[in-house]
């Protein structure tokens, strides 16, 4: 068997193995599954949380392993693993020219490769300030997030709920959309995203100079007929000075080569014609690395959850402080796909320029289910630490139980308290007991003036864990009668209702 029939073997392997973990990331299917695998397995996303929060959350050592491929191998994981590389390359060839000539054109260098090494060092250099936004470029993160927020839910409609579940997700269309014009770029320039917007495969493709197997190209059975050229995934331009940095190792040149003078193997067969190194400016660099500094201030001149609580902003069970939140999320939307009540949504800018695409939690879509930790089990980088029933209920051997936040009874719409009509929807919903919301019996009258007696909800903030089931059942649809606010949240000292 060819060794690119074997990698195109391997590719719908793992682009299948990564669609299956992505189906099984949902309530009922997750147990015994590990459906953050991909995302764990990403040595990006474990580098932007170790510069962050100076912590490497155990289940990322796993990137060490496509680490350890690249030094080895080269840029293995961009041609023979990654899911979004594959989706890129099958559209890439649905839309690619028809003349031999064109296709390689195509593919040759362009000095625009090198804009996804200075993404590189901009998002670097921002989450030594603490602020991690990898996640908007990762290639893992971003394919899951679209997925998990825009296609999974879009085949539920599509197939009627049939194997899917029906979910709705603010912003959803957009991230849709944003995935939709990242493939279409392939019709510009083959595999468009890999080669000049890939933080990650920058990142490989550092690690990749230092890799001890590679391409060589024999300068003496050389022909100059450019065929490597035709299929050349990564640039690397095989036919010049090749580019190992920008070699996804796809072999084609190899399979393609008429007088056999292209090989792949540690010790080259003569002096090898290869530039190492990326190619990049010094000062490019430096604009590059000042720019994200820059940037640094005038996120944190803003109005931030960091600074000042948003009382609508409100995060999944488990969540670290803001901060430390933000420094190691990366936007993955793996707790959202996972979520049994459709309750965990991505943030527009609900959290700052900061939190674009994060968990954040919309009670008239959905509320946390007393009895699911799910979004914690599946967060790859510990933003959201793991969580036992017991924690999160308060049981022994815990004190109290994990708040989200305080509900609050509006009375200018409540039923009872603004027109007299009885309801105790909020208090029959309440999950914890003793329940956190009690029912005050007063006397009111009704539009034929006769006097009623009223049953009318009152929250004690004690009790209240500001799970949103009352939020999201009460019967005042348009702007509920009760609502949670994030102040009382278990994650923050500050955000409290009273200051002392």
């Amino acid at each position: 068997m060819r060794l690119t029939r074997t990698r195109t073997i391997s590719q719908a392997f793992f682009l299948a193995l990564f669609l299956w973990l992505l189906f099984r990331a949902d309530f009922g299917r997750i147990e015994n599954y590990a459906v953050s695998l991909f995302l764990e397995l990403d040595p990006l996303s474990a580098l932007a949380t170790i510069l962050s929060s100076w912590t490497l959350y155990a289940g990322m050592i796993l990137s060490l392993i496509v680490v350890l491929i690249t030094i080895l191998l080269g840029r293995v994981f961009c041609g023979w693993f990654c899911p979004f590389g594959t989706l890129n390359e099958f559209v890439g060839w649905l839309v690619r020219p028809g003349k031999r000539q064109a296709r390689m054109e195509s593919n040759r260098y362009r000095s625009l490769f090198s804009l996804k090494y200075y993404l590189l060092i901009a998002f670097l250099v921002l989450c030594v300030f603490g602020i991690t936004q990898i996640g908007l470029l990762d290639p893992i993160s971003l394919l899951t997030r679209s997925l998990a927020t825009s296609i999974y839910p879009a085949l539920g409609v599509v197939t009627g709920g049939w194997g899917f579940a029906h979910r709705t997700f603010q912003t959803g269309w957009l991230l849709g959309g944003i995935l939709l014009g990242v493939l279409l770029l392939n019709k510009l320039i083959p595999r468009f995203f890999c080669r000049v917007l890939c933080p990650l495969g920058a990142l490989l493709g550092v690690l990749s100079r230092f890799s001890l197997f590679h391409v060589y190209r024999s300068v003496d059975k050389c022909s100059d007929c450019e065929y490597c050229l035709i299929k050349c995934h990564g640039a690397a331009d095989p036919h010049l000075s090749l580019r190992k940095s920008e070699c996804f190792v796809c072999l084609e040149c190899r399979e393609l080569c008429p007088t056999k003078g292209i090989s792949f193997r540690a010790v080259p067969p003569e002096k090898p014609v290869v530039s190492p190194l990326p190619d990049l400016s010094r000062r490019g660099i430096i604009q590059a690395g000042v720019a994200a500094a820059v940037a640094v201030p005038l996120l944190g001149a803003s109005v931030r959850p960091v600074n000042r609580p948003e009382p609508l902003l409100i995060r999944p069970p488990g969540s670290l402080p803001e901060d430390k939140f933000l420094g190691r999320c990366v936007k993955c939307g793996e707790c959202m796909k996972v979520c049994p009540t459709n309750a965990i949504q991505p943030a527009l800018f609900e959290a700052g320029l900061e939190g674009v695409w994060t968990p954040v939690m919309v009670y008239r879509l959905g509320y946390c289910e007393y009895n699911c930790t799910l979004c914690t089990e599946v967060c790859p980088t510990g933003a959201l630490r793991e969580l036992s029933l017991q924690e999160k209920q308060g049981r022994e051997p815990f004190d109290a139980p994990v708040k989200l936040g305080t509900a609050f009874v509006d009375r200018t719409r409540c039923l009872p308290w603004a027109m007299n009509r009885p309801c105790i929807v909020c208090e029959e919903m309440c999950p914890v007991s003793p329940k956190a919301i009690y029912l005050e019996a007063a006397e009111g009258v009704d539009s034929d003036g006769r006097t009623v007696v009223l049953q009318r909800p009152v929250v004690d903030p004690a009790r209240c864990i500001g799970c949103g089931l009352c939020e999201n059942k009460c019967p005042v649809f348009d702007q509920r009668a009760i609502r949670v606010s994030s102040v009382g949240e278990s994650r923050s000292d500050t955000n409290v209702l009273v200051l002392e």
